[in-house]
């Protein structure tokens, strides 16, 4: 009897192995081809879950894939360790952040060891440690320098009670409350930090040159949100010298313009309410500003304003307009500031039916009669009712509006984004601090280089209202500035954490270089990364910053592409076996260490990739794993009753399958040609698969590679074909389950190390079928099979069913009506 495939025993022997061997760790300037593979990187919350599973082990499978390919991959692990867990962590149960964040980063690394991946733990990074977040600050200076990065004032949420900024996932249900106090939570403006990523809108616009996700690409243009219009300024009627502007990419139907809106923190309106109208106008702003932007922009909200007692004037007509103040108006996005148009504009047009405002057609749409509109019009047309300009397609008065504008100094041509610059100050503890210093002498002074990095202090004090302890760490907030030497206050807000995410991918070049970033000539050894995996949900942040980050770094010198990484993955999410997203209330959440023990890693991997298209997830099935443990006993079973040192000794000097021609070298054994076929044929398309993140088809080939095997194994076991089928086998299954593999192939009596060889070729003629077998109908039902030629004719192969002789006795004297043919697969004769 064969020994049983013992996952427990073997994978410990393994890891161990690998590690001791530094297998693992990529070499700087090998002469082969470099190939940087990059997955991201956990937070460290505790334990290692099946998501990260589902996200890391099929990333290392195509890692192993292209170093058996012959590249030269580097593979590094890290941890993005700065988070609000870990300060929440403080303030429940009074753990220090550093220490919940270090316990728990020391249980994620031997969970990740356990996987079996090819990790350079050589390269490791933690976010939260000062040799890490030194250069966080460097280059926040270097931003500061180029005018990037600058401070101004912008609403934060506050709860008024606990008198402290919260984050987003802070503020709870439609009420929007203070997580911890139940507080309404509302909207306060501070002073505070921001990147000016919109210097770059329109280069981030441009994806040629990277091969990422279409999804990913359209998330960003949207998130940057480019628009072509015309800028221009609206005075206020029986207020001289007072306007302001509004932005339009609609400037042909200006002339339909009946209200204009303002946000309702727009610095004007205090200035231009009227008396009657300010106690109504207070409240609406005090409502608005308890509600996030999204919910304010949302589809599904009902318009509704303010009027604000003021009025503004058309600049093209001089008709007078009243002024309201509306939330889906945002200070933040454009001017603040919008024309009302509700004959031309969906939202307009709803808000002017409810407050009873004129809604005047000025681009008649085509065969229009005069009759009101019974919703707003929004295509090209005939311009009407605009002064000297009706008569014109709506195109052409488009131009020449945009032109009178300009001439009589009035509104421009421009370019809006609906990209913001990314707001980095958090009112944290756990982040990264803002080297800056504030002395009443001198000013905002950036800490000198020499002085980094500003460490966090260890001995803070949280405080159940959540508020940060650098605001009443004396050590910490007390400085002297070091321009004039005086007394001076530290920065107390913290950096966004994807600051930390932005770069990452450069540090692992050289995790301890002291005096840079990274080391300039490992930099151009390894870097732009060639490919990145992750999920989808961080398109438009992390996905973003770090295309921003790049291109600052260019023009910094640092580095001489633009782009962060060449080719981008998205995979799915793993569900429950529910089929929702897992979580612990719902209490379907797959504890991964379980199986392994139980299973083992290798069963784990191969059944998160044969689950379904990596890029779809799909939901976990406990029953559905056992097929996998199955398969690998199969294997198992097939390849040590059939080769290795023990019983059958050493299977030769492998030589790849391409390379041989076996029928010249032993006689001919009955079907070893089509042995050769599947063989090949194998290869060829768990290449295919690979090359394309097919992981699921990849397995289900070797599944049908193996059941061939165990057909034939009777007549082939001892032919030079076999023994190279075994090592094909074996070397295909490596990247995907990489501890069996290397014991097989330590049993077959093969050199070590099997991640260490060359990715198997196929022969292209081998791989193609020059037999197949076609199945016979009549009528519906299966009655025989036959081999034939491949790329049989179709006249050809209605002869051979015509012919059959079981074919004939099935159909028992009927008649023929139809013989359907679907090429190299089967043949059904319909009878009448």
């Amino acid at each position: 009897m064969t020994e049983r495939h013992n996952p427990t025993a073997i994978e410990k022997k393994w890891q161990a192995r690998w590690e001791q061997d530094r297998l693992h760790e990529a070499k700087d300037f090998d002469p082969k081809p470099k190939w940087y593979f990059l997955t991201m990187y956990p937070y460290p919350s505790g334990d290692l879950h099946i998501g990260h599973w589902y996200a890391m082990a099929p990333s290392d499978a195509a890692a192993r894939y292209r170093r058996m390919q012959g590249y030269n991959v580097v593979f590094p692990i890290g941890f993005d360790a700065f988070g609000l867990p870990a300060e929440n962590a403080a303030i429940q149960h009074g753990i220090h952040p550093y220490k919940w964040t270090t316990d728990n980063i020391n249980r994620m690394r031997t969970q990740l060891r356990s996987m079996g991946a090819m990790w350079d733990w050589s390269r490791e990074i933690v976010t939260c440690d000062p040799e890490y977040y030194r250069w966080n600050q460097w280059f926040f200076l270097r931003m500061y320098e180029r005018g990037l990065a600058y401070r101004k004032l912008a609403p934060v949420d506050w709860c008024p009670k606990d008198n402290t900024t919260l984050a987003r996932e802070q503020v709870v249900g439609e009420e929007r409350v203070c997580e911890r106090c139940g507080t309404p939570v509302i909207k306060k403006n501070l002073e505070q930090w921001f990147l000016k990523i919109t210097a770059y809108a329109e280069e981030l616009l441009d994806f040629s040159g990277i091969a990422w996700p279409d999804r990913v690409r359209v998330l960003q243009e949207n998130w940057i949100g480019k628009s072509v219009g015309v800028e221009f300024a609206m005075e206020v009627k029986d207020h001289p010298g007072v306007s302001f502007r509004v932005f339009t990419t609609r400037p042909d139907t200006v002339y339909g313009m009946t209200f204009a809106v303002l946000a309702p923190e727009h610095p004007l309106v205090d200035q231009l309410v009227t008396p009657d109208r300010r106690r109504e106008v207070e409240a609406y702003k005090f409502k608005a500003a308890r509600a996030s932007d999204i919910e304010r922009l949302s589809t599904e909200k009902d318009r509704d304003g303010v009027f604000i007692g003021a009025f503004a004037v058309n600049p093209m007509s001089g008709e007078p307009m009243p002024i309201y103040i509306a939330d889906y108006v945002l200070l933040t996005y454009g001017t603040g500031a919008i024309m009302g148009v509700p004959a031309h504009d969906a939202r307009d047009f709803e808000f002017a039916k409810k407050y009873q405002l004129p809604i005047p057609v000025v681009i008649a749409p085509p065969g229009w009669d005069g009759t009101p509109l019974r919703e707003a019009y929004l295509g090209e047309g005939t311009m009407v009712n605009s002064g000297a300009f009706s008569g014109l397609p709506s195109v052409e008065g488009w131009e020449r509006i945009a032109d009178a504008m300009a001439a009589r100094g009035i509104g421009e041509r421009k370019i809006n984004y609906r990209l913001h610059d990314w707001l980095i100050s958090r009112q944290r503890y756990w982040g990264t601090p803002i080297p800056i210093i504030y002395c009443t002498h001198c000013g905002t002074v950036p800490v000198r280089d020499n002085e980094l990095p500003v460490v966090l202090p260890l001995d803070a004090e949280f405080r159940p209202t959540g508020e940060s302890p650098l605001k009443f760490h004396e050590g910490f907030r007390r400085t002297t500035c070091p321009n004039c030497g005086r007394g001076a206050e530290r920065e107390t807000d913290t950096m966004d954490t994807f600051i930390d995410s932005s770069w990452y991918q450069y540090r692992y070049v050289s995790p301890h270089e002291e005096r840079h970033p990274f080391e300039a000539k490992r930099g151009t050894y390894w870097l732009p990364v060639d490919q990145y995996t992750g999920g989808v949900e961080h398109a438009v942040m992390h996905l973003l910053y770090t295309r921003f980050w790049t291109k600052v770094m260019r023009d910094m010198g640092m580095v001489p592409f633009g782009e962060p990484m060449l080719r981008l993955f998205n995979q799915g999410v793993i569900l429950g076996e529910d089929g929702e997203k897992m979580s612990k209330s719902r209490g379907n959440v797959v504890n991964p260490d379980d199986y392994v023990q139980n299973a083992g890693a290798d069963t784990v991997r191969g059944y998160l990739m044969f689950i379904g298209p990596w890029d779809g997830g799909g939901p976990w099935n406990s029953r559905g794993i056992e097929g996998i443990s199955r398969f690998l006993q199969r294997v198992w079973n097939l390849v040590t009753e059939t080769t290795g040192t023990r019983e059958h000794g050493n299977t030769g000097t492998r030589k790849d399958p391409a390379a041989s021609d076996t029928r010249s070298r032993v006689p001919a054994i009955p079907g070893s040609r089509d042995l050769e076929h599947w063989t090949h044929k194998t290869i060829k398309k768990v290449t295919e698969d690979l090359e394309g993140f097919h992981f699921n088809t990849a397995i289900s080939s070797l599944m049908e590679y193996v059941n061939f095997l165990y057909g034939i194994r009777d007549e082939q076991v001892g032919s030079a074909q076999w023994g190279e089928a075994m090592r094909s086998l074996v070397l295909l299954l490596a990247p995907m389950m990489p501890h069996v593999a290397e014991e097989l192939w330590e049993q077959m009596g093969e050199p070590y190390s099997v991640h260490l060889q060359r990715w198997p070729s196929y022969t292209e003629g081998l791989a193609n079928a020059e037999v197949v077998t076609l199945v016979l109908q009549v009528d519906g039902k299966v009655r025989d099979r036959v081999q034939a030629a491949a790329g049989l004719p179709e006249s050809e192969a209605r002869t051979i069913a015509l012919a059959n002789e079981r074919v004939k006795k099935f159909m028992d004297g009927r008649q023929v009506a139809d013989v359907i043919v679907v090429p190299g697969r089967l043949v059904n004769v319909v009878t009448k």
